[in-house]
C-alpha cells in the first residue's frame, strides 16, 4: 500500500493512516425522500454487517450536466432539508457536493464533509471556501488533470490552515466519451500525504456518451474496484439507486443497491490480504 496517509475524521468516522476502507456511497442525486431513505437505511446495515465506515452521499444539485433537459435535483434549500433529516433519522454522517464559493458555508452547516465535483477541482475560489469552513473536504481529481497535478490543489487547499483534505480518483479522458483509469494515480496522489478514494462509478461513466446524457459500463465495477484496492485506495465512492435504470441521473453507471454489499465483500478481502 506504500506509506500511510494522514489519518482524517468524518464524524468520529476515519479514513486513512491504516484504517479500514471508508465507503462514500448513496444516489447520485436526491430525487425523491422515498429513494434516498430506502437506499440510505440499506447501505447502513451493509456497511455495519461488514464493519466498514460509511458516510452517506446524494447530491441536492447537478450543476454539470450536458443537457439543459437534465434533470437537477431539488435545489439547495429542500436537498439540505432531506440531508439533515437523513443525518437525524438515520444516524449518518452527510458529504455532498457544492458548485459554488457561496453554498461552502451554509452547506457547512449541515454536511459533515463537502465534496468538490471534478469538473470544479481547478477553481481557487470554490477550494479556498470549502477548505476555510473547517470541515474536512473530498476534492475529486479532474478528468482533465494528471495525478501529479494534485499537489496544486492540495498546497491551495492547506493554505488556509485546514488538513482535513481527501483526494478521489475517477478516471481520465481517454479520447471523445471515455474515461480509462491509471492505476498509478492512488500511490502517487497518496505520496502527497493525504487518503485517497477511487470512485468506481464515475469511472464507469462515457461522459455525454448518450448524446443528452452520460453512458457507463457497470460490468466493469469489480475488475476496477479490485485493481484500485490493490493500489493502496484508502476508501471506495459509489453512487448506487434501487432501480438505477430507472433512475433521473446516471442510470447506466449506477450499481443496483441488490449488488452492493457483495462488492464491498469482495474488495474487504482484498484489502485484507494486503
Amino acid at each position: 500500500m506504500g506509506p500511510e496517509t494522514r489519518k482524517i475524521e468524518i464524524s468520529g468516522l476515519h479514513i486513512g493512516g491504516g484504517g479500514p476502507l471508508m465507503v462514500i456511497a448513496g444516489p447520485c442525486v436526491i430525487e425523491s425522500e422515498e429513494v434516498v431513505f430506502e437506499t440510505a437505511r440499506q447501505l447502513k446495515e451493509i456497511c455495519a454487517r461488514l464493519g466498514l465506515p460509511f458516510v452517506f452521499k446524494s447530491s441536492y444539485d447537478k450543476a454539470n450536466r450536458s443537457s439543459i433537459k437534465s434533470f437537477r435535483g431539488p435545489g439547495l434549500e429542500r436537498g439540505l432539508q432531506i440531508l439533515s433529516s437523513i443525518k437525524r433519522e438515520i444516524g449518518l454522517p452527510i458529504i455532498t457536493d457544492i458548485h459554488s464559493p457561496l453554498e461552502a458555508e451554509k452547506v457547512s452547516q449541515v454536511a459533515d464533509a463537502l465534496q468538490i465535483p471534478a469538473f470544479l477541482s481547478r477553481q481557487t475560489d470554490i477550494i479556498l471556501a470549502a477548505a476555510k469552513t473547517g470541515k474536512p473536504v473530498n476534492i475529486k481529481k479532474g478528468q482533465f488533470l494528471a495525478p501529479w497535478d494534485m499537489k496544486n490543489v492540495v498546497e491551495k487547499f492547506t493554505s488556509t490552515g485546514n488538513t482535513n483534505l481527501i483526494l478521489t480518483e475517477r478516471g481520465t479522458f481517454f479520447g471523445y466519451n471515455n474515461l480509462v483509469v491509471d492505476m498509478r494515480s492512488i500511490p502517487g496522489m497518496r505520496a502527497f500525504g493525504y487518503p485517497v478514494v477511487f470512485d468506481i462509478t464515475h469511472s464507469l461513466q462515457l461522459p455525454g456518451g448518450m448524446g443528452t446524457h452520460s453512458g457507463g459500463e457497470r460490468e466493469f465495477a469489480y475488475p476496477l474496484a479490485g485493481a484500485a484496492v490493490a493500489a493502496g485506495a484508502d476508501g471506495v465512492f459509489l453512487e448506487t439507486h434501487p432501480e438505477p435504470d430507472k433512475a433521473l441521473c446516471d442510470g447506466p453507471n449506477m450499481l443496483p443497491l441488490s449488488e452492493v454489499e457483495k462488492l464491498l465483500l469482495h474488495l474487504k478481502r482484498i484489502r485484507a490480504a494486503l
